[in-house]
């Protein structure tokens, strides 16, 4: 390893990264584990090795390895169909609903898309997210193609719960991070944040690196909430080193290993370099050859921060990369850098090779932006007055869309993420966020005696636009719904916040601040009128008693308890 951290210096200067770790294992020791840069660059913080940043998609083989650990036990078959373990579980097709097997939830073969945004920023929970998957339109048949999908992690991790009776993130704990002396790896970005050692999140955009807020995905979590350090995740690669071995305890069978790398569905993909094969996916790992060496990976993506675990089974070699900017290639030019070394290999050169792949796909993106965007309509405009759009709009998995006017402007609230609606042309208006260049066209449509009845947006492109229907107005809410959310919250023993009915209205009172006015988005959930990106859904134990209230903000979720009347 003489002269890596050097290569490691002088490739995150490159390629503008503020902070990055890395942990190298090698015939069962740690031989590397150090921290680069700067977990928080405004304060001059550096990255050690005990940094916490967030893992992503590298969580979805801890998920499979719950799995395995139940199946050894015999409380799970992978090839059983979903509805043996979740009896209600239902998807668009019926056939799909009947025949998805635990092993299809976790492959990529479901035969659905992504259907990204149904569930990115949601508050919902994933009880409430698996059963509005039956509203999600596939694309394909079950198990005929590959295509990466989210929501099926998510419900793999949330039947992991059911059948251990507890959570998958109490299961993951027990059974994984306990057993590994994983002491400082966590399941939400809000915990990390109440460490004294934790990486802030990083985005570039035109040459300029930026910190962004932190993004809550914890009902998401099975799919890709893991936090971790290299430090922990060193012990993680020991782990898969020694047939699933660590410090004499046999945590899960070496054949249930070999099952998670064996390839159970081919991603089709073109040989892109000669010295990467053909990847196909096993049970939460990626899988190839690098240079003629059996190469099992994972990568990992959340707003802010990119992730790389690496493993070479028959070569004993095991690489962790984690850095705190998004789609950035320097954790595949460390991990490759790294691999030919230990191989005794002469050194690719990598990094020039994906400089001028990055090149390549800006000039791409720019000629594809203008070909791609089409023309609008001039001398068009909306056939009503702007206050005829406003409203809730519905989908059964999507949820709802509220259109709102302020000072001669429409904006739209989806997730708690506000949207400013540009004019397009006739009854159409660009999306437009900060943070996001994507171009997404809103249309509205009228019903037939002229009244704005619904709208739709094109959110997943491989199927057909997401129709949202218009639903009733506020006036749904009557005085004994609302007065169950009434009383104090405690949050965190620091402070308290008051839900109070006024005018048959709810508010939410904090000391020294106006009262501010909560409107229902869905079921017991509410928007923070004239705030935008601020939400607040009330939570109930078994007998429909309000419990907590969690409240979303731009930079994070936190949960305040209703203090018991006495």
């Amino acid at each position: 390893m003489e002269g890596l951290s050097n290569f490691i210096n002088q490739r995150m200067e490159e390629w503008k990264v503020p902070g990055l770790a890395v942990a190298i294992v090698h015939d069962s020791e740690i031989i590397f584990c150090e921290g680069f840069g700067f977990r928080n660059v405004e304060k001059g913080l550096k990255v050690t090795s005990k940094t916490i940043f967030p893992i992503g998609s590298c969580t979805k083989a801890f998920t499979t390895m719950a799995m395995g650990i139940l199946a050894q036990r015999r409380k799970l078959d992978w090839d059983k169909p979903v509805r043996h373990y979740l009896p209600t579980f239902k998807l668009y097709d019926s056939y799909a609903s009947e025949h998805m097997t635990l092993r299809d939830l976790v492959t990529h073969r479901s035969g659905l898309p992504e259907h990204l945004f149904m569930w990115y920023n949601s508050s919902l929970t994933r009880k409430e997210i698996v059963e509005r998957l039956q509203y999600l339109e596939p694309n394909h048949e079950l198990r005929s193609v590959y295509q990466y999908q989210n929501l099926m992690y998510m419900t793999a991790g949330y039947l992991v719960g059911q059948i251990a009776e507890s959570s998958w993130e109490e299961f993951v704990q027990q059974e994984i991070f306990n057993p590994l002396s994983m002491a400082d790896s966590n399941f939400s970005v809000v915990k990390s944040q109440e460490t004294d050692d934790f990486s802030l999140p990083y985005r570039e955009k035109d040459d300029v690196v930026k910190a962004i807020p932190f993004r809550n995905i914890d009902a998401m979590g099975p799919s890709g909430s893991i936090n971790s350090n290299v430090t922990d995740m060193a012990k993680w690669l020991l782990l898969h080193q020694n047939q699933g071995n660590y410090e004499d305890k046999q945590i899960i069978n070496p054949g249930i290993l070999t099952q998670m790398y064996t390839p159970q569905i081919v991603r089709p993909s073109s040989l892109g370099y000669p010295e990467i094969w053909h990847y196909s996916y096993g049970l939460g790992w990626y899988l190839t050859a690098y240079r003629g060496h059996n190469h099992v990976q994972h990568g990992g993506y959340i707003d802010g921060f990119y992730a790389l675990t690496t493993l070479m089974p028959q070569d004993k070699i095991g690489v962790v990369v984690l850095t705190n900017l998004e789609v950035n290639p320097l954790r595949e030019i460390i991990t490759y850098h790294i691999c030919d070394r230990l191989l005794g290999l002469d050194e690719v050169p990598w990094n020039e090779r994906y400089k001028s792949k990055v090149e390549e796909a800006k000039q791409a993106a720019v000629q594809g932006k203008q070909n791609t965007k089409p023309q609008p309509k001039t001398g068009t405009q909306p056939s009503h007055p702007l206050e005829d759009y406003t409203g809730y709009f519905e989908h059964p998995g999507y949820g709802i869309v509220s259109i709102a006017l302020k000072d001669q402007q429409l904006t739209a609230t989806y997730n708690s993420i506000v949207y400013e609606l540009k004019h397009y042309h006739y009854d159409s208006f660009e999306l437009l966020s900060e943070g996001s260049d994507n171009f997404q066209l809103l249309s509205f449509f009228n019903d037939p005696k002229g009244t704005i009845q619904r709208l739709s947006i094109p959110l997943e492109p491989t199927v057909k636009d997401i129709v949202f229907e218009r639903i009733p107005d506020q006036s749904i809410l009557t005085t004994s719904f609302m007065e169950k959310f009434v009383g104090d919250y405690d949050i965190y023993g620091q402070s308290s916040i008051t839900i109070l009915i006024k005018d048959n209205k709810l508010f939410l009172s904090l000391a020294g601040q106006p009262e501010i006015e909560l409107v229902r988005y869905q079921g017991t959930e509410f928007y923070f009128k004239d705030v935008p990106g601020y939400s607040i859904n009330f939570t109930t134990d078994n007998a429909g008693v309000v419990t907590q209230a969690v409240i979303t903000q731009p930079n994070g979720v936190f949960t305040a308890n209703k203090k018991v009347s006495t």
